[in-house]
């Protein structure tokens, strides 16, 4: 049996009194993210600090995979994606859900949970949970026809509601209405039906987007390039290592902009010992200002 498969029967049998059948309980997801060092939400996600999430505005991803890479964080990373708007960086908090291919026997359960709690198993509960600076982020394998997480209509509640944007392992529709929202967004592809053969079967549970893990609380960080999952208690690390490269970048093009050194004299680090004591005090001043 599939290891997916395994998990979400293991979710059904942990959340069988729960309304949404499979959403982690506020104490497995704090068994989840034990490591996360920051307060959390209500329901037990990892809350970021946003003066945290606002230094991520100046990182590229190869800044957030320098540090990953090096802890063993290996799977956190995911690309070959159509961009709303590549000059728009996507930083905020992970939501999570999780579609699967319809099969009417489990439906009828979804449905009867939904109808229980006065609405429907459909893309609009988990849209209606999000709050500012949550990103969902959404696994509907890959699915084109009938992936459409949402529209344009749906598109502009979810950025006004987050102020953020999307993530969607799947499609969306009315890319023309879409557009001229000013949110990030990242999705395989476009087609214009509607969302249907799926089913919500995640909301808040650990999910893959490609070849990522995402578990709700994760930073979700995206460029031009691609999205980045991070783990809380990875975000200061991060952020302290992107000042320093930030830097060492400045003050290695500052020299290179003299035109008195060939590029191996200060690229990556300086040879000539009066060099090295040049930047270490150059580095010392600005980590200073930097943390300011």
């Amino acid at each position: 049996m599939r290891p997916k498969v395994l998990w979400i029967i293991a979710l059904l049998a942990a959340g069988a009194a729960q309304a949404q059948i499979f959403t982690l309980s506020r104490d497995q997801i704090i068994e989840y993210t034990a490591k996360n060092p920051f307060e959390r939400f209500a329901d037990g996600r990892p809350k970021v600090p946003d003066a945290l999430l606002e230094k991520f505005k100046a990182m590229s991803v190869e800044e957030v995979w320098t540090i990953l890479d090096r802890v063993g964080y290996k799977n956190q990373y995911e690309g070959h994606w159509q961009i709303l708007h590549p000059e728009k960086k996507l930083i905020g908090r992970a939501v999570t859900a999780q579609f699967m291919p319809f099969r009417p026997d489990v439906n009828e359960v979804l449905e009867s949970k939904a109808k229980a709690r006065g609405g429907r198993n459909n893309n609009q509960y988990v849209i209606d949970m999000l709050g500012p600076g949550d990103v969902i982020v959404v696994d509907l394998f890959g699915k084109e026809e009938g992936g459409t997480f949402v529209g344009d209509n749906l598109a502009t509640y979810v950025y006004q509601a987050t102020k953020t944007g999307m993530v969607v392992d799947g499609s969306v529709r009315d890319l023309e209405g879409i557009f001229p929202i000013e949110m990030a967004a990242y999705f395989r592809a476009v087609h214009p039906t509607p969302i249907e053969n799926v089913m919500l079967t995640g909301i808040n549970v650990p999910i893959r987007i490609g070849g990522a893990t995402v578990m709700p609380g994760d930073v979700v960080f995206g460029d031009r390039e691609g999205v980045y999952f991070v783990p809380p208690h990875l975000v200061e690390q991060i952020v302290k290592n992107a000042d320093e490269l930030h830097i060492h970048d400045e003050w290695t093009q500052m020299m290179m902009k003299t035109g008195k050194y060939k590029s191996s004299e200060i690229y990556p680090s300086p040879k000539d010992p009066a060099l090295k004591k040049q930047y270490e005090e150059y580095k010392k001043k600005r980590m200073g200002e930097a943390q300011q």
